[in-house]
Formats: structure tokens, C-alpha cells, sequence
């Protein structure tokens, strides 16, 4: 169902996928290499970059602003060679709606990602408040 409305590319590291703030329109999954997402972040010596994390295959990135239709609220770079699967918006809305089981199986792989990446953030922070760096 999902093979043919998807498009492959394959990047050098180093490339920018995309950039905060970017409007999200494509959804990616990795087939081979790594894809690091972070966030810029002002500090003491100017603009730098926090790693929010590091990908490898068969992790999907991009889908929240495909979720939601808001802005990308992070970017994405590729972080060793890579090949990615991609799906635009209009196809996985399609998707969705012809395929109500695949819609289903679709909401709740994003409902346990989105609650361990929950998890994850909450553990960071509470980290970061017990050791007196935030």
C-alpha cells in the first residue's frame, strides 16, 4: 500500500533536510544511514547546535508537523550517508483515508513513539533539574 506513493533519495552527510520552522510536508523513513535532528540553541560563544537525537534505519522522522500541520519544530541533518524513503503530506492523508486499518496501525505506532520520546524528554529534564543545570 505504502510503496507506491513513496519517492527515494539518497544524501551525502551533511546535508540539510530541512530547517525549523520549514513547513512540513514529507514524512522520511531511513533505510540505510544515520540522521542527526537538533535544534539551534544561542550560547556564551553565539549560535550553536544541540542534538536532540540520532536516527539510524528503520526510524522514521518528519511526521509531526505532517501530524499537525505546523511549522517543522526542529531540523534535520544527515549525520552519515543515508537513503531515505519519503512520503509527501497529500499521499499519507490519502493513505489515511482509503485505508482505515493502515490509518489505525499508523495513529497508534505514533502514539508509542511519540510517548517514548515523552518519556525520554521528561527523563532529560528531570537530569538537568536534579544536577542543577536548568
Amino acid at each position: 500500500m505504502v510503496a507506491p506513493v513513496t519517492t527515494e533519495e539518497v544524501h551525502p552527510a551533511g546535508t540539510r533536510i530541512f530547517h525549523y520552522g520549514d513547513p512540513g510536508d514529507k514524512l522520511y523513513i531511513i533505510l540505510e544511514g544515520k540522521v542527526r535532528i537538533f535544534r539551534e540553541v544561542s550560547g556564551m560563544g553565539g549560535m550553536g547546535e544541540e542534538a536532540l537525537a540520532v536516527l539510524g534505519e528503520g526510524e522514521v522522522f518528519g511526521e509531526m508537523s505532517l501530524l499537525d500541520d505546523s511549522p517543522r519544530s526542529a531540523g534535520a541533518v544527515v549525520h552519515e550517508n543515508c537513503r531515505l524513503l519519503v512520503i509527501t503530506k497529500e499521499a499519507f492523508d490519502d493513505l489515511l483515508f482509503l485505508h482505515k486499518d493502515l490509518a489505525y496501525e499508523v495513529l497508534w505506532s505514533c502514539v508509542r513513539m511519540l510517548n517514548a520520546r515523552l518519556r525520554e524528554t521528561n527523563d532529560k529534564l528531570t537530569f538537568l533539574s536534579s544536577t542543577g543545570r536548568f
